[in-house]
């Protein structure tokens, strides 16, 4: 199933929770008072008290794992399948609904309705978690926040976020994201937010809006919009004019705004039905309750000043602000959360509660708090990063928030890195350094009393807290529970040397003020400064994307091979373990046997074995790929042999194998030619055949490439019919694939029973149908060495290539040939990206180092980043000026740089 996390709720009997869903129990329910929800079955925690909604989707149903819940001990279920054996399940309690999923909307909508407190709702195709967070860092010490868990923005995370609002939070910020029409009425029921924020409209989670672009975009400004129907106040910018011209057509009312603009039309849409006021931003100079009139930057910081024309009871007219950000992005989501707290200056119809005058010195004018609020603003880091460690460790660096559903997320992370608690034969232990978790709703002795029951069933062997109250957790743990406390960071900090870190994974789990950054630059390897981040949020991205293109039933092999195309096979594979995919491949032996040794369990295909192999295939469990008539009689000899000297009476196991057919590619394989010959040998001469014949077949030539299509289906018919002719001879059918990335979505109806996934898992779409879906997963970044000024007529690098036609200031990155960036990238054939501008490389590649032309980007500095390919320099760009392709790109990133890797 998808990763959904448990969600802990307020207590509600399992009987008033069937009567809220509208639905009716299998049988007489036994009394149980629900605290957690679940909606992955991976993910048992409090199975006591949990209640399992099945969910369904086009690729899982949360009904096949009941039996392996009620075996965790979970004992509610919301289901909408009638079971044909409750029997089976002699103390359930089954809840029957018509669908799962609204009756856990039904549920988080009248749990909504239980509290009157003001809720932000926030949408718009980018910034929102941004937003989201900078309110909770700008008005938290005027209220009790409660607020969407990292981005959780969609019809399982929505309904999540509100399940968590508790009579001791005085104001809810969550996020709404939808991917089609018909969704946003949906999160709005739950929501019902009070103030709306509309962020921007742009491209993202487009497939799901109709074609051409401008239709689809029109569409789903009107959608998210629904968000906000019965709002009381909406804030939003006019910059943009297809956001002004839905506002207007959809609002039939406009209330206390001076709206120069002269927006005044009305609507039978419902929109607004009670009078919407609102609050509207411009930084173009377009009429609106906030003009940007001025933006000055340093290296450091913007200030914006503003001119208010909103018809509030304002004294001055006139606004400033200073942000730690220069960036596009960063200012606009300011501009958002400024706009918000401008409401509340002099008036306190938006936001009750403001200013806060127990909080606000004497003589000091909300202007004045609002101000230095802003200057504060800290940057968000949305990810969560795993990088190597001291003596053996991995560190887990999730410092982005602490309460109780992120800490659970950031386990769940940690226990996927060690499922089996060992590495290389090595006991990994698991250790938490944690902060006070803040504003979590619960009572001191609630909230570590939950905190102690997650480290005992999600195994932590030590604990370091980090805080005034995380001690109180002692008070819960076991007897003897490894478990020491520190006041503050640095408190910790001055005690390291005395404390051992090896061969464990250290998850960093703190709230933002106790700057656990500090201790994740203690504990972190200091290496060489190029590095490979690798976003394993944007793979698992990617992996969906693919899965939602495959039939009901069709199953997956992902290729790891090459060190899963340059991003690390260990940490990839983990993670497609732990989101059940089928099956790994691997090119050679030993890359299968380093996935085994780091606990992997997944059935793995060794598509080159070779003889020398042959005791490791057997030793570690693993698959090979067989295409000839000699490899297979060599590893028959093998395992004669093997199983011979091991003992006499011991009857040989069938070893799983992989046939390849060559159906046109000429690399391996099987031709039409030796099919008798390969059934002779595949047939068992006794009791107990040698080999099992898992899968058949084949590699496509040009999956990618239209002008090649009727070679393509000339490939699907010789395997067709050379696998009809072998299956009838083995008596049974193996599992048949033939479609890589490119073939996937290029021709469905050959998916058959399995296909592999390759380049496509990595962001690459090699047919160009699915790119815009796919989301970056590697970037390579360098570090500026050094900058130098150098003279008109001088020259750069060995063979003096690089000759300076005009003044100019060349930056030395920390990267060259010996890293994979290729010599042919030299003299100008390819430019990096410096702090967003482009960069020419001047001169020849070097073995250790890189020189860039930063002349016309004079904020560079030394220090700086530069990035060779990633998001903004798509890797397709420096294939292309190399004359290769992106698996070369990827492929040939040598080891000495390191992976850093971030889910976000």
């Amino acid at each position: 199933m998808k990763i959904t996390y448990f969600c802990p709720i307020m207590r509600y009997p399992v009987q008033h929770i069937a009567e809220i869903m509208g639905g009716n129990f299998l049988a007489p329910p036994a009394d149980a008072v629900i605290e957690h929800l679940l909606l992955d079955s991976r993910q048992v925690i409090f199975p006591a008290s949990s209640l399992f909604i099945a969910l369904q989707g086009r690729r899982y149903d949360g009904h096949e794992f009941l039996q392996e819940l009620y075996d965790s001990g979970v004992r509610n279920f919301v289901v909408s399948k009638k079971l044909r054996a409750t029997q089976d399940f002699p103390q359930a309690n089954f809840i029957l609904v018509e669908n799962t999923l609204e009756a856990f909307h039904a549920l988080a909508a009248w749990h909504r309705r239980q509290f009157k407190l003001p809720v932000i709702g926030i949408t718009g195709s980018n910034g929102k978690t941004i937003v989201k967070e900078w309110l909770f860092q700008l008005l938290y010490e005027d209220f009790h926040i409660v607020r969407s868990p990292k981005s959780y923005n969609s019809q399982t995370g929505v309904p999540l976020s509100v399940l968590q609002i508790t009579p001791e939070h005085t104001l809810g910020i969550f996020e709404a994201g939808i991917s089609q029409p018909g969704e946003m009425a949906k999160l709005e029921r739950i929501l019902a937010p009070t103030i709306g924020i509309f962020t921007n409209i742009g491209e993202a989670h487009q497939e799901g809006f109709p074609v051409p672009i401008a239709i689809g975009i029109e569409t789903k400004i009107r959608e998210k919009l629904i968000l906000f129907k019965n709002c009381e106040t909406l804030i939003y910018c006019v910059d943009n004019q297809l956001v002004a011209d839905a506002v207007r057509q959809l609002a039939p009312t406009l209330v206390g705004a001076n709206w120069q603009s002269g927006l005044k039309a009305k609507s039978s849409a419902g929109f607004g039905g009670n009078g919407l006021k609102y609050i509207t931003w411009s930084a173009t100079g377009k009429p609106a309750d906030i003009q940007i009139i001025a933006k000055r930057q340093t290296d450091t910081s913007t200030k914006l000043e503003a001119k208010l024309h909103h018809q509030s009871s304002i004294v001055n007219r006139q606004s400033s602000i200073v942000i730690p950000f220069t960036d596009a992005a960063s200012i606009e989501n300011a501009c958002h959360c400024w706009a918000l707290l401008l409401s509340n200056t002099d008036c306190q119809s938006v936001l009750p509660g403001l200013p806060n005058s127990s909080l606000t010195p004497p003589g000091t004018d909300w202007q004045s708090v609002l101000q230095a609020r802003m200057a504060r603003l800290e940057p968000v880091a949305m990810r969560l990063e795993l990088k190597e460690g001291l003596n053996g460790c991995t560190i887990i660096n999730d410092s982005y928030n602490s309460d109780l559903t992120s800490l659970g997320i950031a386990l769940n992370f940690l226990e996927q890195q060690s499922p089996s608690r060992t590495l290389g034969g090595k006991k990994l232990r698991r250790t938490l350094v944690l902060s006070d978790i803040l504003q979590s709703g619960q009572t001191v002795e609630e909230l570590y009393g939950t905190v102690a029951k997650l480290l005992v069933e999600k195994r932590i062997d030590r604990l370091i807290g980090i805080g005034g109250q995380v001690g109180q957790v002692k008070k819960e743990l076991p007897v003897g529970f490894d478990a020491r406390f520190y006041p503050t960071t640095q408190a910790f900090l001055d005690d390291f040397q005395q404390l051992t870190f090896r061969d464990e994974v250290v998850l960093l789990k703190g709230a933002r003020q106790f700057e656990f950054e500090r201790i994740a630059n203690q504990l972190a390897i200091k290496f060489h400064k190029t590095v490979l981040e690798v976003n394993l949020g944007a793979l698992l991205n990617n992996l969906r994307v693919y899965q939602s293109q495959l039939g009901p039933g069709t199953k997956m092999m992902v290729m790891v091979k090459a060190g899963a195309y340059g991003s690390g096979s260990t940490e990839v594979a983990k993670l497609l373990e732990f989101q059940n995919v089928d099956y790994l491949g691997v090119a050679y032996a030993d890359e299968g046997v380093a996935l085994r040794k780091a606990g992997i369990q997944l059935p793995i295909m060794v598509m080159n074995p070779e003889e020398a192999t042959f005791e490791a295939l057997v030793r570690y469990r693993l698959e090979p790929e067989v295409y000839s008539l000699g490899l297979l009689r060599n590893f028959q000899g093998f395992l004669e042999n093997h199983f011979h000297q091991k003992s006499e009476k011991e009857i040989a196991p069938a070893q799983p194998i992989h046939l390849k057919f060559d159906t046109g590619m000429h690399r391996l394989g099987f031709e039409e030619q030796d099919l008798e010959a390969l059934l002779k040998l595949l047939k068992p001469s006794s009791d107990a055949p040698f080999f099992t014949v898992k899968t058949i077949f084949s590699h496509l030539a040009a999956s990618e490439a239209p002008a090649h299509d009727e070679f393509t289906r000339e490939q699907f018919a010789r395997f067709k019919k050379m696998y009809d002719h072998l299956a009838e001879g083995l008596g049974y059918q193996p599992m048949r694939h033939i479609l890589n990335s490119g073939g996937i979505v290029r021709f469905p109806e050959q998916q058959l029973e399995m296909v592999r996934l390759g380049i496509g898992l990595y962001g690459v779409d090699s047919s160009g149908l699915l790119q815009d879906r796919l989301q970056t997963v590697n970037t390579l970044k360098a570090t500026i060495s050094q900058i130098k000024t150098v003279a008109v007529g001088e020259t750069v690098g060995y063979g003096r290539l690089g000759k300076a036609q005009r003044p100019m200031r060349i930056a030395t990155l920390s990267l060259g040939y010996a890293d994979g960036l290729l010599r042919r990238a030299g003299n100008g054939q390819f430019s990096v990206l410096i702090n967003g501008h482009r960069a020419p490389i001047i001169g020849n590649v070097c073995m250790d180092m890189t020189m860039a032309d930063v002349t016309d980007i004079p904020d560079a500095v030394e220090g700086d980043a530069s990035v060779i390919f990633g998001k903004e320099l798509p890797v397709q760009e420096l294939a292309a000026s190399l004359g290769t392709i992106p698996y070369e790109i990827f492929t040939t990133i040598s080891e000495r740089v390191k992976r850093v890797y971030v889910q976000e």
